[in-house]
C-alpha cells in the first residue's frame, strides 16, 4: 500500500512508519520541513491517490476540514488520531459512544491548549462526517515509548534508575491506563490493512495496571535499590503538586474525571489491539532515554530538588 502521513515525524509518528514499512507499505510524510502545510500546499502532491491518509497532527478543526477535503478523492481510508479527552467529566468508564465535549463555534480556528479535547471531538466529527465507513479514529490514553517527547511515562523509568527514596502518588494499588506507541502502530497497520473503520479507545484495559505493578517493572529494570514513599493526595495538594505532569500517570479523583484513567478498550481488543509486556516497554523507553545526547532536562516530573523537599516534608 501506499500511505501518505500527515505529520508523522516524532513519537507515534516514528513508530507508524516503522510498522508499515516493516510490512512492506510505502510511506511518504506531508510535513513543514518537507512537502509543506496542510492549509496552503496539499497541491504539491498532484493528482496521485493513496491507499490510506494517517493524521497525526490535526488539531485545529479549521485544518483537519482542509485535509480531510482534500484527500476525499484521493485515498480510500482516513486515520485521525484522537485522544481520550474527548470525553465529557463524569462518566466512570467511558466507551466510544459516550458524550464528548462541545466546541464553540468561535474555537474553530487556530489551536488553543484550554480547548484542546473539545476541538479534537470537534476534528473527528469532520472526519467522520467526510468519510464515514472509510474513516478510522484512534482515541489513545497517555501514549509511552521510545521517543516520547513529553516524559509522562519516561519520567518513572529514569527515576527508578536514580534509586534512593521516590514520592509517589496515593498508594501501590492506585490503577493507571497507558499505551505503548508501537502497540498503538501495530494496531493501525492491521486496521488499514484489514479496511477496518469506526472509533477505538487504544490504550491498556481499565483498572489493570497498578502503580505498585509498573513500579516494580522499573525497579526491576533498573537494578538500582529504591524505595517508593507514597503521599496523600491532601498533602500533594497542598504542596502544589500537579497531577499527570510533576507525578505523571496519576489524576486524583477529587478531580472529578474518574472516566481518564478507566477507559473502555472492549472493542479495540475485539478489533485486533494487543499489548506487548510492560517490561518491554519500561526497558525500551529506559534504553532510548540514555541514547540522548546531551541528556535534556525532563519535561515532566519532579525536579530531585524539589521531590527531597516534599520528601522532608513528608517526614
Amino acid at each position: 500500500m501506499d500511505v501518505l502521513m500527515l505529520g508523522g515525524t516524532r513519537f507515534l509518528g516514528i513508530h507508524l512508519t516503522d510498522a508499515l514499512r516493516a510490512r512492506g507499505h510505502r510511506v511518504t510524510h506531508f510535513t513543514r520541513g518537507t512537502l509543506g502545510d496542510r492549509r496552503t500546499d496539499l497541491a504539491r502532491l498532484g493528482t496521485k491517490t493513496w491507499d490510506a491518509v494517517i493524521d497525526t497532527c490535526g488539531y485545529a478543526p479549521r485544518d483537519v476540514e482542509i485535509s480531510a477535503r482534500y484527500f476525499s478523492r484521493r485515498t480510500g481510508r482516513y486515520v485521525f488520531v484522537s485522544t481520550i479527552s474527548v470525553y465529557e467529566p463524569g462518566a466512570p468508564s467511558p466507551d466510544e459512544d459516550s458524550p464528548v465535549l462541545a466546541l464553540p463555534a468561535d474555537r474553530r480556528g487556530a489551536f488553543d491548549i484550554e480547548w484542546y479535547g473539545a476541538q479534537k471531538a470537534a476534528c473527528e466529527r469532520i472526519v467522520v462526517s467526510t468519510y464515514r465507513e472509510h474513516a478510522l479514529v484512534l482515541r489513545p490514553g497517555l501514549i509511552a515509548g521510545p521517543h516520547d517527547p513529553t516524559d509522562r511515562f519516561t519520567y518513572w523509568p529514569v527515576r527508578f534508575e536514580r534509586g534512593a527514596t521516590i514520592l509517589a502518588p496515593e498508594s501501590a494499588d492506585f490503577r493507571t491506563q497507558f499505551v505503548d506507541a508501537r502497540d498503538i502502530a501495530d494496531f493501525v497497520v492491521h486496521a488499514i490493512e484489514a479496511d477496518r473503520g469506526g472509533t477505538y479507545n487504544v490504550t491498556s484495559p481499565p483498572r489493570e495496571i497498578s502503580l505498585g505493578d509498573l513500579f516494580a517493572t522499573c525497579r526491576d529494570v533498573a537494578r538500582v535499590p529504591s524505595a517508593v514513599r507514597y503521599a496523600p493526595p491532601a498533602f500533594l495538594a497542598e504542596n502544589a503538586v500537579e497531577p499527570w505532569s510533576d507525578l505523571p500517570l496519576w489524576v486524583p479523583d477529587s478531580l472529578g474525571m474518574p472516566g481518564l484513567l478507566h477507559v473502555d478498550v472492549r472493542r479495540a481488543l475485539v478489533a485486533g489491539l494487543r499489548y506487548r509486556p510492560l517490561r518491554e516497554t519500561v526497558r525500551d523507553t529506559l534504553a532510548w532515554h540514555k541514547t540522548k545526547t546531551p541528556t535534556r532536562a525532563m519535561r515532566a516530573g519532579l525536579s530531585e530538588d524539589r521531590e527531597r523537599n516534599l520528601l522532608a516534608m513528608l517526614g
